[in-house]
């Protein structure tokens, strides 16, 4: 069966995938509501108010009794925020599929955010806070993508201030919700066991939003920042941690299929250029993976690696060479075919999952205003070319672009800066 759509009259969208052979379903809310929408002084309000989400409201009075809902049938209930968007979700065998929208419709349009909730969950999100700071395989790409996002809430953690975390008020958070949850910046999407109409029936009783428009904007990037090209954060560890890229392309760029399959053949998997060179040939990693992230209006491709603090400086000019060789070189077209058989591959592992799949649908329709299905993205996918491979490695790979991110027991990043000048 096709992805069906319904837009209520609030302008809520609804979509869901009805799933073959399966027995369970994903309940997905995406809001429009991630760290870029905030302010500096609020830097972190969206990443805390997913936290309150959970603290009870109308119906679920409290966390014993949202948890227990959802415990009691075996179901799965998580939430994450990103940059552009926070996301709820609950995955239950489908014959529940009506407690999974009672509980997250009650969360979304009554919870209380109680001061004296606010208050405790202060000091959890403090301790995730410093265990993020104490990750550094979270933290440096964190670092990476303030050197090329700049000081803008692009550039900004999710997590936010200690000085946020520690102030913020029942008053803001009711302010930034009323502004952002709203029915025209939020997307329900199901995927699984699930009858469309029903879904569509339930919902709309469900979900009465107090207030019909958004009326906060994100601000636009208008360039990447050139302010620094290298970040050192000194840390005492065991191993370096090193993030090498360049900015990218944003999502839904003609070329952003050319430049994912392009970051599979450089360092995707386990017989990448980067992981055979790097890891393999000069044991200078454990772990090594080329990545893109792309967002609205911008993106990164990016290698990370965790490497020897003795050989630091080789293993990135190890990256860096293989950078360079596909500028200058390009890749085969065996590596071509095979990178692309490689992303089919994991797609189709991961829609598997309903989640995943809800994911997608809610993640299309909310950003670009039209869910894209799996066999689109594929088609999308193989019809990319050599050439166009190979001129993203040259458009990306310049010198001039490139920016390097590290952690490690390293004082100071004079040692590091002759490491971008590359040709």
């Amino acid at each position: 069966m096709e992805v069906q759509k319904t837009k209520l009259k609030n302008g809520l969208r609804i979509v869901t995938k009805k799933l073959e052979n399966t027995a369970s379903l994903t309940v997905l809310i995406l809001v429009g509501a991630g760290s870029r929408y905030e302010s500096e002084e609020i830097s972190g309000i969206s990443h805390f108010l997913e936290h309150m989400f959970f603290k009870g409201a109308k119906k679920y009075k409290n966390t014993r009794e949202v948890s227990e809902a959802i415990d009691s049938v075996g179901g799965e209930f998580n939430a994450f925020t990103g940059k552009e968007y926070a996301g709820y979700f609950v995955k239950v065998a489908a014959e529940h599929g009506d407690l999974a929208l009672d509980v997250l419709s009650d969360m979304l349009i009554h919870s209380r955010f109680d001061p004296n909730e606010i208050d405790k969950e202060r000091g959890v999100i403090l301790e995730e806070y410093n265990m993020y700071q104490d990750t550094p395989i979270y933290q440096i790409g964190w670092d990476f993508e303030r050197l090329v996002f700049g000081d803008s809430p692009l550039g900004r953690d999710q997590i936010g201030t200690k000085e946020l975390i520690s102030s913020v008020t029942q008053e803001q958070f009711r302010s930034y919700f009323d502004s952002l949850y709203t029915p025209d910046n939020t997307v329900i999407a199901i995927a699984g066991n699930i009858d469309h109409q029903d879904a569509v029936k339930k919902i709309e009783d469900l979900f009465k939003f107090k207030v019909k428009e958004k009326s906060l904007q994100f601000e636009p990037l208008s360039h990447y920042s050139k302010d620094k090209r290298i970040s050192v954060r000194n840390k005492k560890t065991e191993q370096a941690h090193v993030v090498v890229g360049f900015p990218a392309y944003q999502d839904n760029h003609p070329k952003q299929y050319a430049a994912k399959l392009l970051s599979v053949i450089l360092g995707g998997n386990m017989s990448s250029r980067m992981f055979l060179s790097v890891r393999e040939s000069q044991g200078l990693a454990y772990y090594i993976n080329t990545t893109t992230d792309e967002y609205y209006d911008g993106g990164t491709l990016t290698t990370n690696s965790g490497v020897s603090v003795e050989r630091v400086e080789q293993a990135i000019k190890s990256i860096i060479k293989e950078y360079q060789k596909s500028a200058k070189e390009g890749v085969s077209q065996a590596e071509l075919d095979k990178a692309k058989a490689y992303l089919k591959g994991r797609i189709t592992l991961r829609l598997e999952d309903s989640e995943e799949y809800a994911h997608l649908l809610g993640k299309y329709e909310l950003l670009q205003g039209k869910f894209k299905s799996p066999e689109a993205i594929l088609k999308q996918m193989e019809a990319v070319n050599l050439e166009e491979v190979n001129e993203v490695a040259k458009d990306i790979f310049k010198p001039e672009e490139l920016r390097i991110c590290i952690i490690g027991p390293f004082e100071d990043a004079e040692r590091f800066e002759k490491l971008l000048n590359f040709a």
